[in-house]
């Protein structure tokens, strides 16, 4: 997998958005200050006031999202569903390193299912539940096993 292959793979980065969708970095974005009275979902937000944003809420907002808990790459077939995506924020004050985490993310991931076969240590499914924390981890660490596949042969080789 070479860094170009990434524009190539849409489902791919579907499953990256979705899962920065459900699971972003930081649930609560950096904090900001109104540089002018406002109003925000019907709320009067004085000049200066720390504004605080809960891109958590926002992800799972059925209002915003359909069948906002379950996990649908294909969601973002449509070019419409990105618009209240915003795992790493958005505007002037978004993550400075956005562009480079999802390359990255996508050339890992693409990696990862390349090269080994996974499975789970046990039958029971992940437990995907948060634990309470700046970043929110899983409460409990995922666990798997994973086999090099034929290809890995061709790289290791090549790295020599």
């Amino acid at each position: 997998m070479e860094e170009e292959d990434i524009s190539k793979l849409p489902y791919l980065n579907n499953i990256i958005s979705e899962t920065l969708r459900l699971f972003p970095p930081a649930p609560m974005l950096l904090p900001h200050y109104s540089s002018e009275d406002c109003t925000i979902e019907g709320y009067d937000i004085p000049r200066d006031t720390m504004v605080m944003v809960n891109v958590w809420a926002i992800h799972r907002d059925p209002k915003l999202w359909d069948d906002p808990l379950s996990f649908k790459p294909e969601r973002f077939e449509r070019i419409n569903d990105e618009k209240y995506l915003m795992p790493f924020g958005l505007g002037r004050r978004a993550c400075p390193g956005h562009g480079l985490a999802q390359r990255v993310l996508g050339l890992t991931l693409g990696s990862l299912i390349q090269c080994f076969e996974w499975k789970r240590i046990g039958e029971e499914k992940i437990d995907m539940t948060e634990s309470k924390a700046t970043a929110m981890p899983k409460l409990v660490p995922l666990e798997a096993m994973c086999k090099a596949r034929p290809i890995m042969n061709s790289i290791l080789l090549k790295a020599h």
